[in-house]
This record gives C-alpha cells, structure tokens and sequence, in this order.
C-alpha cells in the first residue's frame, strides 16, 4: 500500500539536481521539506490531509532520498543551503508555482530558511519544525548542546570518518536517529522506516548528508552572517516537541523573532519528528496558519 494514496510521483531537474518529489491536490501550492536522516516519506500522515485544500508537493532534498547525490567540493557549496534552496525554487517553477507556502522539517526548515532569504517574493509563510536558526544554534553551543546534538560534531568531519563509521552500522545508526524520542521507534510508520532505511544503505546518501552538515557548519555560517539584522518579512510560524532539545535549550519562538519581523509559535507535546509522532496537531496548525494567509 502506497504512502501517499493518489500522490503523482515525478523526477523534475533542476540547474543543479534532479529532484524526486510526490504531488497531489488543488489550491495554493505549499511546499514540504523533510528533515535527517529521512525523505519526502516524513510527510505520510500529513500531507493528504492537506492535499484537501492545498496542491501539496513533498520533495526530497539535494542528496537524500531518491533525488541527486552529486559528490561534495571541498567547500561544500553544493550541498549549501543556498544550493537546496535553488533546487526548490526552480522544481517548483517547473511544475507551475511561482510563489507557495514553505514547510520544512529539521534540514527542510533550514533549506526554507534561506529559500525565504535567497527567494522571498516567492515564499508566501514560512513554517519551521523543531529548529531555531543555525547560526543561533552554533553561536549557543555549549558542553550541554554539543553532548545532546553530537551528530552536528560527528558529521562535519573530514570524510571518509563519519562516511565509513555510519556505513559500517548500517540500519541501527538510522534507526537510533529516528527512533531515539519519547516514543521510540513504534510510533513510526514500518514503511517509512524501510524507505529511510533503504535510502540510507546508498553510500551516495551517507556522504550527501555529511556534506549538508559540513556545510551547515561553513558555507552557511557565511551567508547567515551576511544577513544578521535583515529580518524576513513574511508570516513565519515556528513550531517545536516539548519533549525535545530545542525546548529545553533554546527560546525558539524568540529566535525566530530576532530573523523574521511576523512570528507566531507553539510547541506539540511530541518529541522532535512533529510530523510523524503528532501529524494530526501539526495538521490543524498548518490549516490554522496557511488558512490565515
């Protein structure tokens, strides 16, 4: 049984990748970003009940999934958020929208983030899941951060290390990722996980998700800085598991509000996969906001 029951699967290139993506619905188009160390799959349980009301597109970003997996160069600018974000703009020109409403997850609220920054006439509201703003989180680290976000240490590390340490785990290491919550690994969905796991096993996608974490940690770093005290301008909604580190570490909501000027925020009793542990809360968040603009 498929995911996304009535979705139209489609590859569409863009300049820089080949992007895999699922759509289906009328309406104003939103855009769904997932997050690590997942695919489009994250977005099962929410987005056909958006796809009501909205043509939903849920995308797998450069690198992940069943899109493009090009090597990394060594300054890690095509795995920049930059890069992903352009991949996004031009997949979503291709199939008709030039401006749409932007949900990310984790990475996916990252690569929105500077979607809105890089693209803003074209992003009608931002929605980020359990992040508060990269450079926010780097500039706040701490022994305390560092021990609870490891894998942002880990993965930017000079290849082949984290490359060769994940491949040789193989299906524990993704599935001790996702399954590490308040939940555990039960609350997920067997046939996501296989597509999680399955994507994971391509040593293609083990190096591209170390190269958007390298990135995060340089080339992003950049363009962030280039861009302190500009704020975004259109309605952004932060939401964020109460059972997460972002709760305990960050003021997300108030993060958000030093870089974007229409912020409203909200956390979901869940831990930091949002929209697979409470998809229907997220879902009515998403009406209540997307609805409002």
């Amino acid at each position: 049984m498929s995911l996304f029951p009535g979705f139209a699967r489609r590859r569409v290139r863009a300049s820089g990748a080949t992007i895999n993506l699922v759509s289906a619905g009328n309406g104003p188009p939103v855009l769904l970003l997932h997050g690590y160390p997942e695919t489009h799959a994250m977005w099962h349980r929410v987005a056909p009940g958006l796809a009501r009301d909205y043509t939903v597109v849920c995308a797998d970003l450069r690198g992940y999934g069943d899109s493009s997996k090009p090597k990394g160069l060594p300054d890690h600018s095509n795995y920049s958020k930059r890069a992903m974000a352009l991949d996004m703009v031009e997949i979503m020109e291709a199939l008709g929208h030039r401006s749409f409403h932007v949900v990310g997850h984790d990475r996916g609220g990252r690569v929105g983030h500077r979607l809105a920054r890089d693209h803003g006439k074209r992003v009608r509201t931002l929605t980020v899941m359990d992040i508060s703003p990269t450079l926010k989180m780097f500039e706040s680290t701490d022994q305390a951060f560092a021990t609870a976000y490891y894998h942002w240490f880990f993965l930017i590390q000079k290849p082949p290390l984290p490359e060769k340490m994940i491949a040789s785990m193989g299906p524990k290491y993704i599935l001790g990722r996702i399954g590490r919550g308040p939940g555990g690994i039960e609350v997920f969905d067997r046939r996501a996980l296989a597509e999680y796991v399955r994507c994971f096993r391509d040593p293609r996608t083990i190096h591209a998700s170390c190269e958007d974490y390298r990135a995060a940690a340089t080339i992003d770093l950049v363009h962030d800085r280039r861009d302190r005290g500009t704020k975004l301008n259109m309605p952004l909604l932060a939401l964020w598991g109460k059972r997460g580190v972002i709760q305990r570490m960050f003021d997300c909501r108030a993060d958000w509000r030093k870089v974007a000027r229409d912020v409203t925020g909200r956390t979901i009793d869940c831990g930091h996969f949002l929209p697979e542990e409470k998809p229907r809360e997220v879902l009515a968040e998403l009406r209540r906001f997307l609805g409002r603009h």
